[in-house]
């Protein structure tokens, strides 16, 4: 049985899904872009102040399931512009311990919601 996450810590939804939906003890997150929370808008200042958005807006996700980053066990990363991966990949490490970090993949995309620059969705088991 499927249960929906929902956190007003995090952006509301912009369509027709859920911030999060747990399975049994596997948390599927929807793509995270960096809208602020608090007032609505897109944080696009720098790549490191957009991707630590997307992570801060992931986080809140992940604690309204009772979960981490130490429960993730894959991400998928979409940019706009491989040549962010680094700055994106400096900024997404932080939230991780290297010798625990899930499998990921990062893939550039010819376009994202609101035109941003990174989404990042995750699966998580407890």
């Amino acid at each position: 049985m499927k249960k929906i996450i929902f956190t007003e810590k995090a952006p509301a939804p912009i369509g027709p899904y859920n911030q999060a939906v747990l399975v049994g003890n596997t948390l599927y997150t929807s793509g995270q872009i960096a809208i602020n929370p608090a007032n609505g808008e897109l944080v696009l200042e720098s790549i490191e102040a957009e991707t630590k958005m997307v992570m801060e807006n992931m986080k809140v996700v992940l604690e309204a399931a009772d979960m981490t980053f130490e429960d993730v066990v894959k991400a998928s990363i979409f940019i706009s512009d491989m040549n962010n991966f680094a700055r994106i990949n400096s900024v997404y490490g932080a939230y991780f311990d290297e010798k625990t970090a899930p499998a990921r993949e990062t893939v550039q995309v010819a376009c994202l919601p609101k035109n941003v620059n990174v989404e990042i969705s995750m699966v998580a088991i407890k």
